[in-house]
């Protein structure tokens, strides 16, 4: 392990010298890491984790499923496109502190607006360069994600023995709930490209903009809902109801989501089509009977290798997401609401990676197949959910039309 002094970079002709300070990375089981500071100067708690992505750090950062951790970059080199105004997938940056090894010393992309550290630094997020990331990502690897510190400057210079408690003493991501953080505090519609073929109750447990947005191209106005919103909420969409009704990605343990769970089995009672993604796939398994529990470390990054074992055709998909639905892989399990068969595995650790009612229109995927930044495989999933109500909408105009 080597202590880094404080360095000076170069930045953009005509801009000030950025000048870096100690700074120091603290795990909870002590493990120490001594850097440079990145981004905005002071202290930081969460949960460290690590992403696999080479490329779409924006996306990531905007992402609000990384809503309290501390997110370490495999990627060696981050900022070498800087940031713009389309790539967000939120309003803001969610991380709770930011990890990489070098950064850019300025951004190079015709697309760019501005630099990545001055946008961290705008934002208040504490980060930590010049540390051997490669072997912080194994520790993680090894141990498991764990809950670490990022200090920066005169927050560095305090003992270790007191920046080790002040990580220990951090709430844990196991039982955070944490949808009521980082969801919208009113309802707003995005409305569908060109004609308007269904309408979408969507529930915002931290959803993407790149969701909504799929969804408008395919003709679907999608109204975006609290977290806090009810079943009486839901069923206000619309003329005559949701054609559908989407739960979305977002961070925290699925364990503590009893309103979300309660408010899905009203959903599912009703019959309305539903689609979920990645918390909304663990609410899913939730709301059938499913337990759930914590991996070990993870799986982020946009490279991970998903089966859908309908089809046997293999999937390069992106991911986020800590925690799993506990679903037997060997057989259609019989639920309260029918039998449910899982329909995605990822080939890497068997972990379960989409569930399928097969005698409700429900299905769920724990990936991201929005995928902004890439990979795109998995695009089709929203077209099945098209089918879904398309099938819902045949089904009702046949019944009205023999009553």
């Amino acid at each position: 392990m080597t202590t880094q002094t404080p360095l000076t970079v170069p930045s953009r002709e005509g801009r000030e010298r950025r000048e870096r300070f100690a700074a120091t990375l603290v795990l909870e089981d002590g493990r120490t890491f001594r850097g440079a500071s990145y981004g905005a100067l002071g202290e930081t708690v969460g949960e460290a984790v690590f992403s696999t992505g080479m490329t779409g750090y924006q996306e990531t950062l905007t992402d609000p499923s990384y809503h309290r951790q501390v997110i370490v970059m495999t990627a060696p080199h981050v900022g070498n496109t800087g940031v713009n105004t389309e790539d967000d997938e939120s309003t803001r940056f969610w991380v709770a502190g930011y990890v990489v090894r070098d950064p850019a010393i300025r951004a190079s992309n015709w697309r760019a607006t501005r630099d990545l550290e001055d946008e961290l630094v705008d934002q208040g997020v504490v980060g930590i360069c010049e540390i051997d990331t490669r072997a912080l990502t194994r520790h993680l690897r090894e141990r498991g994600a764990m809950r670490a510190g990022i200090f920066s400057g005169d927050a560095a210079a305090r003992p270790e023995a007191e920046l080790l408690e002040a990580v220990r003493t951090s709430p844990q991501m196991a039982g955070a709930a944490l949808a009521a953080e980082v969801t919208t505090t009113e309802p707003y519609a995005v409305t569908a490209v060109g004609e308007r073929r269904f309408t979408v109750a969507a529930l915002d447990l931290g959803i993407k903009a790149m969701t909504p947005a799929l969804m408008a191209q395919r003709g679907i106005e999608v109204h975006v809902l609290p977290a806090t919103a009810t079943i009486e909420d839901v069923l206000a969409v619309g003329e005559s109801g949701p054609d559908g009704v989407f739960f979305s990605n977002g961070p925290g343990d699925p364990a503590s989501a009893e309103h979300e769970v309660a408010l899905l089995r009203e959903v599912l009672d009703r019959r309305i089509p539903f689609f979920g993604i990645c918390f909304g796939n663990q609410l899913l398994g939730r709301a059938l009977g499913f337990g759930t529990y914590k991996l070990k470390y993870g799986h982020r990054g946009i490279n991970q290798p998903v089966m859908d074992r309908t089809t046997g055709k293999v999937e390069v998909t992106a991911h986020n997401h800590g925690f799993a639905v506990d679903a037997p892989l060997d057989k259609d399990s019989d639920t309260a609401y029918g039998r449910v068969r899982v329909s995605h595995v990822c080939l890497n650790d068997h972990v379960v990676e989409g569930l399928e009612c097969l005698d409700l229109p429900a299905y769920s995927v724990q990936y991201h197949p929005e995928a902004a930044a890439g990979p795109h495989d998995a695009a089709y999933l929203f077209d099945r959910f098209l089918e879904l109500m398309t099938t819902r909408q045949t089904t009702n105009e046949t019944m009205e039309v023999h009553s």
